[in-house]
C-alpha cells in the first residue's frame, strides 16, 4: 500500500532556530562544570522548606479548590499581592490590571499574538534577550535591531530606527538587562516613551532582575512616565526571587491589551496552574519574602564581586566588561579580535563554560564578546572557574 508522507512542518517553526542557550545548558548539566552559561538562579537558597509548608496549607485548607481548574485572569488573592508590591514599588496598580501568566515569558509570547501580525516590525535592543529574538520571529514579525552602548538603547537611535520602520512595537529589559547587565538611566526612559507617544508605538518593558539591585538606588519603570502610561505593557516574574520551577510571571497592561491577552491565554492554556498559584499566594502572605531576597541580594553581590575581582586574570590582556549594578550578567568582550565561540569548546574541555555573545544579536554580530552568570557557584567556584577559564585561551593572548 502506498503511504503518504505526513504534511511538512510550518514555514513558521521551520525558519527558527533552537536556543543556544538552552543546548549550552544540555552540554553543561555534569556536576564537574563550573558554568557561567545559564541564567539560572542559585538552588541553594530556594525556600524548600517554605514551599513545602505553602503547599502542604493550601492542600489542607481548601485542597478541592486548589486542584480545580480556575480562571485565565489568575487567583485574585495572588493579583491582589502582585499589585501591593507594585503599588509599593510606584507603580499605581489596581487587581484588575493583571494577568497572571506561565512565567513572563507566556506574557510575552502573549503580547506577540495579539499586538504582531506577520511582516510587522518590532524593535529589540541590540543585543537582546534571545527568548525574544525567538518569540517575535516566531510570530511572523520583522525584528529591527535599534543600536546600544553602555547604558543601553540610544534614544536618538531609537528615534531614527522608528521613525523610518513605524514598528508595532519596542521590546527591551531596561533594568540589569539580558545579556549586559546594563540599566537604562531615567533620561533614556523618558527619551522612549517620548519617542513612543510620538511615533504610536507599544512598549513591552520587561523586568525580572529588577529586585536583584546590589548598588545604587531604583530607577522608575518607563511604565510609570506619563507619556508611557497608556501604551506600555509591564512583564514582571516570580523565577528569579522566589523559584523559577514554579513558571509564575504578570502582565500589567491596559485594559483594552490585557483583554486581548486573555482571550490569547484561553487559547493557549485556559489558566495557569491553580494549586501553584494559590500556593505562591499563601508564600508572600505567610513567610518573609522581602528577607528572603535581601539574603539572596547579599549572597549575589559577593559572586558578582568574585567574578568581577578574577577577570583580570582569567582573560587576555585588553578585554573590557562592565560593573552591572544588579542582576545576573556581566558582558565582556575579548581582545584581540578573539572568537568567543572559538573559545568555547576549549572552555568545556576544561570544564567551564560561558554563553557567546553572538547569538544575542537581532544584527551585525560581535564574535568577540561573551555573557557571564555569576548567579549559580559560590565565590570559591567562581575562582576555580576563571582559572580553568584562563587556560582556554592561545598561550599568546593570556595575561
Amino acid at each position: 500500500m502506498h503511504r503518504i508522507a505526513p504534511a511538512s512542518l510550518s514555514t513558521r517553526i521551520a525558519g527558527i532556530g533552537s536556543s543556544p542557550v538552552r543546548d549550552l545548558l544540555a552540554l553543561t548539566e555534569r556536576p564537574e562544570v563550573i558554568s557561567f552559561a545559564g541564567g539560572l538562579p542559585a538552588a541553594d537558597f530556594f525556600d524548600v522548606d517554605g514551599m513545602r509548608a505553602a503547599y502542604d496549607a493550601v492542600l489542607t485548607q481548601d485542597g478541592r479548590r486548589a486542584l480545580q481548574y480556575s480562571t485565565t485572569e489568575g487567583d485574585p488573592t495572588l493579583r491582589g499581592l502582585i499589585a501591593e508590591r507594585l503599588n509599593s514599588a510606584g507603580l499605581a496598580t489596581d487587581v484588575d490590571d493583571l494577568l497572571v501568566t506561565t512565567g513572563s515569558q507566556q506574557a510575552l509570547t502573549l503580547l506577540a499574538t495579539t499586538l504582531v501580525d506577520p511582516g510587522d516590525v518590532v524593535l529589540v535592543e541590540d543585543p537582546g534577550y534571545l527568548a525574544a529574538l525567538q518569540c517575535f520571529s516566531l510570530a511572523g514579525a520583522r525584528v529591527v535591531p535599534v543600536p546600544t552602548d553602555d547604558d543601553g538603547i540610544i534614544p536618538e537611535a531609537l528615534a531614527d530606527v522608528a521613525a523610518r520602520e513605524r514598528p508595532k512595537l519596542l521590546y527591551l529589559v531596561p533594568t540589569f538587562q539580558n545579556p549586559t547587565g546594563r540599566t537604562l538611566p531615567i533620561e533614556r526612559r523618558r527619551a522612549v516613551a517620548e519617542s513612543a507617544e510620538r511615533l504610536g508605538f507599544w512598549i513591552v518593558e520587561d523586568d525580572p532582575y529588577g529586585e536583584l539591585r546590589y548598588d545604587g538606588r531604583p530607577v522608575p519603570w518607563i511604565a510609570t512616565i506619563p507619556e508611557a502610561g497608556d501604551r506600555t505593557a509591564l512583564l514582571g516574574s516570580f523565577s528569579k526571587v522566589v523559584a523559577p520551577g514554579l513558571r509564575i510571571g504578570y502582565l500589567r497592561a491596559p485594559a483594552q491589551l490585557r483583554r486581548a491577552c486573555v482571550i490569547a491565554k484561553q487559547a493557549a492554556d485556559l489558566h495557569t496552574s491553580t494549586v501553584d498559584q494559590a500556593a505562591l499566594a499563601w508564600y508572600l502572605t505567610e513567610r518573609d519574602v522581602a528577607a528572603h531576597i535581601e539574603r539572596v541580594r547579599d549572597e549575589y553581590r559577593n559572586r558578582r564581586d568574585a567574578l568581577l575581582a578574577g577577570l583580570p586574570g582569567a582573560l587576555p590582556a585588553g578585554s573590557t566588561w562592565n560593573r552591572p549594578a544588579g542582576g545576573m550578567f556581566v558582558w565582556v568582550r575579548l581582545a584581540d579580535g578573539l572568537d568567543a565561540s572559538a573559545v568555547l569548546p576549549q572552555a568545556i574541555r576544561r570544564d567551564v563554560a560561558f554563553v557567546p555573545g553572538g547569538p544575542f544579536y537581532a544584527g551585525r554580530q560581535d564574535r568577540s564578546a561573551l555573557r557571564m552568570s555569576f548567579t549559580a557557584h559560590p565565590p570559591e567556584e567562581i575562582r576555580e572557574g576563571l582559572r580553568r577559564l584562563s587556560g582556554s585561551f592561545p598561550v599568546d593572548a593570556r595575561c
